[in-house]
């Protein structure tokens, strides 16, 4: 008996080595895994790298790109297209203005009613509208039709006092958010769509022409006067309320930016120089591209398996329609060489931009003790459940890596532009302010971008040069922006307002 109570002891203890071996060599292979994702993600973040030193370079990249870009057609990958918008609105425009901002996957329709230097905007209206995917890839008499619908719906929504004589045509601003090569202030060809669009027929196409003929074939009678990019319309709209402004951004989906150039310093405009002695450039910045730029293994595949492979590069780094995507993509080789959610990749992890920018926003700002923001994101939008602190916290290490290299990417971007127009520096005795109005989705609503962002443009001037640079939120600048540039280029100026 003694001896079977012997053995049973032998084969307890026999076991629960085995089993106290079983947990360290579980605790072994999963702190392996863990120093295995903590080193993807460093790695990450060396790659993401954004030093000051970089960053001039990046900017002194942009003014080279730029001179090159106004110099000749195709001198550089910044279009630096000539807008025709030679005159920014001045605060004297009279009337009652419409305005279509298409810029991604909404449009908006505005009504602005002018008043003058005495009372400014009177009234304004506006209505979003989605675009529904399949209008995004079909033909451009589906895309226009849909449009000209919305238009001509909003139209008959004009209040009683509102209406117009009979003699008298509707005039539209028209905000297209895409690059168009311009040939003159009221029509422009579609070079190439971005953000997700892809309509074959209307590359090449006149695209006021294409609203125009949607419009007539119901029956609208109203007139296109000015066609914007909507950092043009950011511009214009930032200039009515503050004379300072000479650059405007869009931080959203997409970026670009616009600044107030002197036309003499345009090699390639050949026309008469105009009055004013400017003309508004649309830089389409986010082709730059530059050895600089710190760019990684899932930049480099995100780019291959994008729409535009080779194209829009610094987009691809700092605009909201891509920040979470490149999150999305290390997460997935954490998970796939790291076991970081367990033995198995989770399957919505692998779907391209399932983790939207708003996501990655809502989890790197979660200042909840517990990071319960992170958890229920995670929850909602990959269905990973049971994540413990520590793994939520190397999440929010990783949106901070992605919006703190985006955010000093566009900083740099900036003083790029005020470097090129000479306002980068104090000239003697002079306190000039510089004003850049901002406009966007990412920038208006992910606080961590934008305070990076006018924190490192601090850094890149310094002190003293910065404190007359100001960062001014242009909200809805540019759907307002193309109803006064309408307004400043309608065909009725000079005819009595009666």
């Amino acid at each position: 008996m003694r001896k079977v109570a012997v053995g049973a002891a032998v084969g307890c203890a026999v076991a629960v080595c085995a089993a106290a071996a079983l947990v360290v060599h579980h605790r072994m292979k999963s702190s392996g895994k863990w120093a295995q994702a903590q080193s993807i993600l460093k790695d990450f973040e060396e790659k993401c790298g954004t030093p000051i030193s970089k960053l001039k370079q990046v900017a002194d990249a942009m003014t080279v790109e730029m001179h090159a870009g106004l110099a000749s057609e195709g001198g550089s990958k910044l279009k630096m297209i000539i807008s025709y918008v030679d005159n920014l609105p001045t605060g004297d425009e009279k009337g009652l203005f419409y305005a279509l901002d298409l810029g991604g996957t909404n449009f908006r329709v505005l009504r602005v009613h002018l008043g003058g230097k005495e009372h400014r905007v009177v009234k304004q209206e506006f209505e979003e509208v989605s675009i529904p995917p399949h209008l995004m890839t079909g033909s451009s008499d589906a895309l226009f039709d849909y449009i000209a619908e919305a238009l001509a719906k909003f139209v008959a929504t004009e209040s009683e006092g509102l209406h117009f004589s009979p003699d008298r045509q509707r005039e539209l601003g028209f905000t297209f958010s895409f690059p168009v090569r311009q040939t003159s202030i009221s029509s422009g060809t579609l070079i190439k769509w971005t953000k997700g669009f892809l309509i074959e027929d209307a590359v090449g196409q006149d695209v006021v022409g294409e609203l125009t003929k949607a419009m007539e074939r119901i029956g609208l009678d109203m007139r296109v006067t000015a066609l914007v990019n909507d950092t043009i319309g950011t511009l214009a709209g930032g200039r009515y309320n503050n004379p300072d402004v000479v650059a405007a951004v869009i931080l959203g989906t997409g970026t670009n930016a616009a600044y107030v150039e002197r036309a003499h310093a345009i090699p390639k405009w050949h026309g008469l120089l105009p009055k004013s002695g400017d003309m508004v450039i649309n830089m389409e910045w986010g082709n730059f591209r530059s050895s600089h730029l710190p760019i990684s293994e899932y930049d480099q595949a995100l780019d291959t398996e994008s729409l535009n492979p080779g194209e829009q590069i610094f987009e691809k780094l700092i605009s909201g329609m891509y920040l979470g995507e490149v999150v999305r993509r290390v997460l997935y080789k954490m998970a796939d060489e790291a076991a970081f959610f367990g033995d198995t990749i989770p399957e919505k992890l692998k779907i391209p931009f399932i983790l939207r920018t708003p996501h990655m926003s809502a989890m790197h700002q979660d200042t909840t003790p517990d990071l319960k923001i992170v958890a229920t994101k995670l929850k909602d939008i990959l269905e990973i459940s049971n994540t413990s602190l520590k793994m939520r916290k190397v999440i929010v290490e990783l949106c901070d890596i992605v919006a703190t290299r985006g955010a000093r990417l566009s900083a740099a971007g900036i003083a790029g532009i005020l470097k090129k127009i000479g306002r980068d520096t104090l000239k003697d005795g002079e306190k000039q302010k510089s004003v850049v109005s901002l406009d966007g989705g990412l920038y208006e609503h992910y606080t961590k971008f934008r305070t990076c962002m006018e924190n490192t443009l601090t850094e890149l001037l310094g002190e003293e040069v910065s404190e007359n640079i100001i960062i001014e939120h242009s909200n809805d600048g540019s759907g307002i922006g193309a109803a006064l540039l309408a307004a400043s280029h309608s065909q009725y100026i000079g005819i009595d307002e009666s």
